[in-house]
């Protein structure tokens, strides 16, 4: 059934005329009396937009493309009944120094009333580099919280029932170690790890395109998301192994369209190298989850939500052969742009964080990180966390926009939006197939040529004024030195940190540890063996994270970035 079913060729073709009278007539004499600022209107992402949308938009869009929500193909959202049943999780991230100085911001941000708890980890973490490593000096407990150890990560969730509260991860190179090491912590606790929920980031493939957080070769970091996928999916039915992201890809320069069309490839890849791990699509799809980023462009963010799910929806059922309905539905965590954040006037900053949080929740996402005004300046402080919490819930509890699923669908805006994005990216997506997929596209540069190349264009528009940023290029005033409280970082984390780790080292059966990283150099070596149970032996006996990257090392390598001009 299409839209044409709605509208019969005859009222189409009456519609057509009136709107072609209307344009020649009020709308030509208006201008001429109130010239347009502009000749050409664009999305952010550069897509001419129209002055008027009627049904001729949309007349060729059939009308299972949109359908009901919780139905392939999912674009009016994943679920029937939506907010009405259950808000979107509220997941303000922390981390910084400490696993304990974190646990105590956790234990705040919960008392504050949001619902799962979502963790920055530091450089030498997420670089699989040990506390007391020389390339760790200065980094320690600076931008997340430090964890070398299982010791750490028992500290950071201490008196936290972690069957009660959802919990996400954002590390990636070193992921299926803090992977192993909440699994040994569950376990060590008792817990049934079918009874825990979150997600681990997981997500190398987009570190090479775009965040640039990287250790080991391509090929074999790819394995390491696929053992962590095909654990999941055998023990822990409720969690994420991987959280695939395109908010780095955002970040990092790319249009809207080129933000879910490299997700889509990335996730491709995923996907086909479980499958030929013996994994069945229908057992781990429902698993996979996403993370978006909702810039400012706020009728674009909407329809690039509601095109993701679509396109997912056909990859999952058309290429891979998903029959669960839950494996060809797209979940997304958001979080709003970091990037779009300013020092001038920065007491603004929440007015820009709730637009896009706004547009977030419209466009239907499952949970959603606000950002704190002061986060141009250091990592948020309580009360940057609390307003931006308190956006959130203000969005969830007063504007009643949450009674009604997918309140714009139906817009001839928003429904010509969310196709148009649609079609720019399967256009993608066919151009990495004919390129020799997504990761021959890595090593050629092609994704990282294509955010480059947005990036650059942005920064031109944004420098000459077309793209306006008010405080930095439009509205501008003069400023006297800002005095912001920031959060401090304690100079003497690092130390207590490094003593910590020393500790559990001393006190650990090292002969037993060197065994275990024997084996794991073994295992490692057999590509068909998956590296996850290994892991969690080797952080139960005190290893540290560290100790398991050098090792694999040793056999992998390390990665080393063709540039790209």
């Amino acid at each position: 059934m299409n839209h044409t079913d709605q509208y019969d060729p005859a009222a189409l073709k009456h519609i057509e005329k009136e709107f072609n009278e209307w344009e020649k007539n009020e709308v030509s004499s208006f201008i001429k009396r109130a010239p347009e600022s502009k000749s050409e209107y664009t999305t952010a992402s550069g897509m001419r937009t129209k002055r008027t949308y009627t049904p001729l938009d949309v007349k060729d869009t059939p009308f299972e493309d949109v359908g009901f929500p919780g139905q392939y193909p999912f674009t009016r959202g994943p679920y029937p009944t939506m907010y009405r049943g259950k808000n979107w999780t509220m997941r303000q991230i922390a981390g910084f120094g400490t696993a304990r100085e974190t646990n105590g911001r956790f234990k705040y941000l919960i008392a504050q009333g949001q619902t799962g708890l979502s963790i920055d980890f530091d450089m030498p973490t997420l670089m699989g580099y040990d506390s007391g490593h020389s390339m760790s000096q200065g980094e320690v407990g600076r931008e997340g919280v430090a964890i070398d150890t299982l010791a750490d990560m028992e500290e950071l969730f201490d008196d936290i029932d972690l069957t009660k509260i959802s919990v996400s991860m954002t590390i990636n190179p070193s992921a299926w170690i803090l992977y192993a090491m909440y699994i040994a912590l569950a376990q060590k606790r008792g817990y049934d790890l079918n009874d825990l929920s979150g997600t681990i980031q997981n997500d190398i493939l987009k570190e090479y395109i775009a965040q640039k957080e990287w250790i080991f070769p391509v090929r074999p970091s790819v394995r390491l998301v696929r053992d962590c996928i095909q654990y999941g999916s055998e023990n822990m039915k409720r969690y994420n192994a991987i959280n695939i992201s395109g908010y780095h890809i955002s970040e990092a320069g790319s249009t809207a369209v080129q933000e879910v069309a490299y997700t889509m490839a990335t996730t491709m890849e995923y996907v086909q190298t479980a499958i030929d791990a013996g994994v069945d699509v229908n057992e781990f799809g429902p698993r996979l989850s996403f993370f978006f980023v909702s810039q400012a462009d706020f009728f674009e963010e909407i329809a690039k939500f509601r095109a993701a799910r679509r396109v997912y929806a056909k990859i999952m059922r058309e290429k891979f052969g998903a029959t669960k309905p839950e494996a060809s539905r797209l979940r997304f965590h958001a979080q709003t742009a970091a990037a779009t954040l300013t020092k001038p006037q920065y007491t603004i900053n929440p007015i820009r964080t709730a637009l896009q949080a706004l547009s977030a929740v419209l466009g239907g996402a499952q949970s959603l990180h606000t950002n704190g005004m002061d986060e141009a300046f250091a990592i948020p402080t309580e009360e940057a966390m609390r307003i931006a919490l308190r956006t959130q819930q203000i969005i969830a509890y007063e504007t009643n926009i949450t009674q009604v699923v997918d309140p714009l669908g139906g817009s001839y805006y928003v429904e010509s939006l969310t196709d148009e994005i649609e079609r720019e990216v399967w256009k993608i997506l066919d151009e990495v197939e004919e390129l020799g997929g997504t990761l021959q596209c890595i090593d050629d540069g092609y994704f990282q040529r294509g955010i480059s190349d947005s990036a650059y264009d942005f920064a031109l528009r944004k420098a000459s004024g077309e793209r306006p940023v008010i405080g930095v290029n439009m509205f501008v005033q003069e400023e006297e030195d800002v005095e912001i409280e920031t959060h401090p970082h304690d100079p003497e984390t690092e130390r207590r940190q490094i003593e910590r780790l020393n500790k559990v080292r001393n006190n650990r059966d090292e002969e037993k540890v060197q065994s275990l990283l024997t084996q794991l150099k073994e295992q490692a070596e057999d590509e068909s063996v998956n590296l996850m149970p290994i892991t969690i032996e080797l952080v139960k006996e005190g290893a540290s994270m560290g100790d398991i990257v050098e090792t694999l090392k040793g056999i992998w390598g390390t990665y080393r970035e063709k540039p790209v001009i």
